[in-house]
Order: structure tokens, then C-alpha cells, then sequence
């Protein structure tokens, strides 16, 4: 019985507080344009004001708090360069490379199914716009229903 509750509790451990911060990280848009920016550049290494101007509509604090997570995580090193101005060059770890693979794998996916994404959408808006357009009519919960 103590090793059934030991695997049940195993496979549930994707639960965790940190898996999930981990996989919202993985998910959120600007990590991965980081990450897939410095795999772009030679020796994935690349200045925080190159990837400010690479990533369209990202603020400084945004891409701050994304280059601080992502060293947080082990996916890429600081480093900061004694000159003046301050120089700063963010490179990708052999933990952030690794993460390109089977992100790659979810790109390709999307790519072959997004036709049939596409149709799931406009069916599903098209219902919903239906609904909008013709409500049934039911009675509100404050009328009172006669029979």
C-alpha cells in the first residue's frame, strides 16, 4: 500500500510549484525568443542591447526580468564587462541549448496541424457567433416562472 501512495505521489510530482513556474517560463513568448535569438548568434552569446532590437515590442524591464529568470534557470550566463559604458553579453548554457531540440519538435508539430487548428477555430467562432446573434430565450434567475 506505502509503495502505491509512493507512485501516485511520483506521478503527480509534476504538480510542484517550480515544475509549473518552470513550464510557464518555457511557455511565456519572450523566453523563447531569447533563447532561440542567442542559438542564432555565434558562439550563442549576444548584448542585452542586441536583443532588445531583435525582439520587436519588448520593453527594457520586460526583457530584464526575462534575462534574470532565464539565469535563473540555468538557461543562459551574465556577463558584464568592466568599460564604460558598461558592456553586458548574455550567453546561452549547454541547458538552454538542449531546450531548442524539443521546442523545435512543438514548432514542427504546429506547423503540420495548424490547417486543422485554423478549422477548429473558425468552427468553434462561428458557433459562439451564432449564439450572439440568435440567443435562445430563457428566463432570467430573478423572473419568476409561472406554470
Amino acid at each position: 500500500m506505502a509503495q502505491r501512495a509512493t507512485r501516485i505521489t511520483e506521478a503527480n510530482s509534476h504538480h510542484d510549484c517550480d515544475f509549473r513556474d518552470m513550464l510557464s517560463r518555457v511557455g511565456d513568448k519572450w523566453s523563447l525568443l531569447v533563447i532561440f535569438i542567442l542559438k542564432g548568434r555565434p558562439v550563442f552569446r549576444g548584448r542585452f542591447s542586441d536583443l532588445k532590437r531583435s525582439i520587436p515590442g519588448i520593453s527594457q524591464r520586460m526583457l530584464t526580468a526575462t534575462v534574470r529568470n532565464l539565469e535563473r534557470d540555468g538557461m543562459l550566463t551574465r556577463h558584464v564587462y568592466a568599460e564604460v559604458p558598461p558592456r553586458v553579453e548574455y550567453e546561452l548554457t549547454p541547458l538552454g541549448r538542449g531546450l531548442t531540440e524539443p521546442v523545435l519538435g512543438l514548432v514542427s508539430w504546429l506547423q503540420s496541424n495548424w490547417p486543422a487548428i485554423r478549422s477548429a477555430r473558425d468552427r468553434f467562432d462561428a458557433r459562439k457567433q451564432v449564439t450572439r446573434t440568435n440567443p435562445v430565450a430563457r428566463p432570467r434567475s430573478s423572473t419568476i416562472v409561472q406554470r
